[in-house]
């Protein structure tokens, strides 16, 4: 876990550092300098282009992670998988891009049907979509070199400073809203072709249009890839598109805000599986199950102590947050409370996915994903209509529910693999302690201090314990470390 932990703990700052950036521009900027409207039209646009993202980029970024180490260091195979990895991504940009100028209008009257201000902006979603899809190409490029930094600061921090600046210009009125909308546009195409550069500087290409030779089995894997990316990417950006298809937008900018309070509890996951992913994929190589099987169960530890303390820290805290924004924004609560339980979940898994992804299983795994991406949509067809911004957090937690259910029994079935511990049981009791206590814990103070100092108190609190008893090898090793440096 060395290697993981310390470019996990890197990616984490940069990480955190990115959605300190983004908090401010969801909490503060968004909401005061665009109309809730608008707002929630540029929620619309980026979550259309994320659902599109995974089949614009062909499975690319996780057949490169899985095949690129069985391939010599240097060889013609290598050169000629690489070369493919860059081309087959154009396969389907191509006709996307003719049926989307062919069937525009259509498209375009079906998007807008409940909220005309989304009319318009088929071809935004199209690009930010491809540009995604190749910006994750070459991360994925620079990722099997064991270099996820850089390209973990691109993806977090980049466009989320990039967005800063253009909603300072126009709130100084010297870009229009319209402006805003195409810089955006331009934002993410500038940040692919940085990556780029990175990555070639990393690696250059050779290119080399032979076919290598394992080229069936290449194209199938990314192909289910495609249904396996999309269901993940239809279970967390769906519900915003399909809130605009039933109800007001700007309820998207009220659930936009709810569910970026919620992702900040996937943060260490997101950070931890830059690095996991391609060591998982190594492990699985070299077919070590008894260090794939403590890979697994460690991650999961680690990564559910993290989730699990700043999902408390959150939930105590909200009511004290919300006094900052504007008041339609509190409809959110509930939505924090279910998307960010569902997302304790997905930590508790650890690197679960790394190895469905990586085995020889994933043609089934991508099955049961696409079954349970379309229970989302039907989810969401059902209780958005009936229960608003709260049906469509329902329809997410659901989904996210069923399908780690599922994820677990199959690992366990095929490869005698739980992600849970006794220590595990040892977090979960001592959030629930912390949780319960600190929760009818109410401070009279200035919102900003009473956050403070309860935030203080249980993660001292829950630091000491967790440290004391020494429930998390890795989350000791690393306090330990920091406390030596302390006393050098």
């Amino acid at each position: 876990m060395g290697i993981v932990l310390k470019q996990s703990l890197k990616n984490t700052l940069v990480t955190y550092l990115g959605f300190g950036i983004g908090a401010i521009n969801t909490l503060f900027l968004y909401t005061r300098f665009l109309t809730d409207e608008y707002y929630g039209l540029v929620g619309v646009v980026l979550s259309a282009a994320a659902v599109l993202m995974p089949i614009l980029a062909f499975g690319v970024p996780n057949t490169m992670i899985k095949f690129y180490s069985g391939y010599k260091k240097e060889s013609k195979d290598k050169d000629a998988f690489l070369t493919l990895m860059l081309v087959l991504p154009l396969i389907l940009m191509f006709p996307i891009a003719i049926i989307s100028y062919v069937s525009y209008d259509v498209i375009d009257n079906f998007l807008s049907k409940k909220n005309p201000i989304v009319k318009g902006y088929i071809w935004y979603i199209f690009l930010v979509g491809m540009a995604m899809a190749y910006f994750e190409v070459f991360y994925a490029w620079a990722k099997v070199q064991m270099k996820s930094v850089f390209g973990n600061f691109m993806k977090e921090v980049f466009v989320r400073l990039c967005v800063s600046i253009l909603l300072i210009l126009v709130y100084l009125k010297i870009i229009s809203v319209e402006a805003f909308l195409k810089a955006l546009v331009v934002v993410y195409i500038l940040r692919t072709l940085i990556m780029k550069v990175y990555a070639y500087y990393l690696r250059k290409p050779k290119l080399n249009f032979k076919f290598p030779a394992n080229t069936k089995l290449i194209l199938s894997y990314s192909s289910l890839i495609i249904l396996g990316a999309s269901a993940a990417a239809i279970l967390l950006e769906v519900d915003k598109v399909m809130i605009n298809q039933y109800i007001k937008i700007k309820n998207v900018a009220y659930y936009s805000v709810a569910i970026y309070i919620a992702t900040v509890i996937a943060v260490p996951s997101r950070a931890m599986h830059q690095i996991t992913y391609p060591l998982t994929g190594e492990l699985m190589n070299r077919k070590d199950t008894t260090a794939l099987k403590q890979l697994y169960q460690r991650s999961s530890l680690t990564l559910f102590i993290i989730a699990g303390l700043i999902y408390v820290l959150i939930i105590l805290n909200l009511n004290d947050l919300y006094t900052f924004l504007p008041e339609d924004y509190s409809k959110g609560f509930l939505v924090v409370l279910l998307i960010g339980l569902a997302k304790v979940f997905d930590a508790l898994l650890g690197n679960v996915n790394a190895i469905l992804y990586n085995s020889d299983y994933y043609k089934t795994v991508m099955f049961m994903g696409a079954f349970l991406a379309i229970c989302t949509i039907f989810f969401n067809m059902w209780l958005i209509p009936n229960y608003g911004l709260t049906g469509a957090a329902y329809a997410t937690f659901l989904a996210i529910s069923i399908y780690n259910l599922t994820k677990i029994v199959f690992v366990k079935i095929k490869f005698n693999m739980l992600p849970f511990t006794i220590d595990v049981a040892k977090v979960l009791l001592l959030l629930l302690v912390l949780g319960g206590g600190f929760y009818f814990l109410q401070l009279p103070f200035h919102p900003i201090l009473n956050i403070l100092i309860k935030s203080l108190l249980i993660v001292f609190l829950f630091v000491s314990i967790i440290y004391r008893f020494k429930i998390s090898e890795d989350v000791y090793g690393v306090i330990s470390k920091y406390f030596n440096k302390e006393n050098k």
